[in-house]
């Protein structure tokens, strides 16, 4: 693994991935402040970690669509 090079995900497939990504991100982040709820912490809107899931899904999707692109590099061949 260490002597490949790294594979870059093409842009259809980090659209594809984004919105799973971001809902992903969003859903995290909101029971992630219910359960910092427990120790004090404010709970965020479920609006305000939709847009959060918005700005840091495409972060979150970027090693996953690296990941499906070098399983796609090794299934092609």
């Amino acid at each position: 693994m260490a002597d490949q090079e790294p594979v870059s995900p093409g842009w259809r497939l980090l659209a594809g991935i984004y919105p799973f990504a971001a809902g992903a991100v969003a859903v995290n982040l909101y029971f992630a402040s219910l359960i910092g709820s427990w120790i004090g912490l404010p709970v965020i809107t479920p609006t305000a970690a939709a847009m959060a899931g918005l700005v840091f899904g495409w972060p979150a999707a970027w090693p996953f669509a690296r990941h499906f692109a070098r399983l796609m590099r090794e299934a092609d061949g």
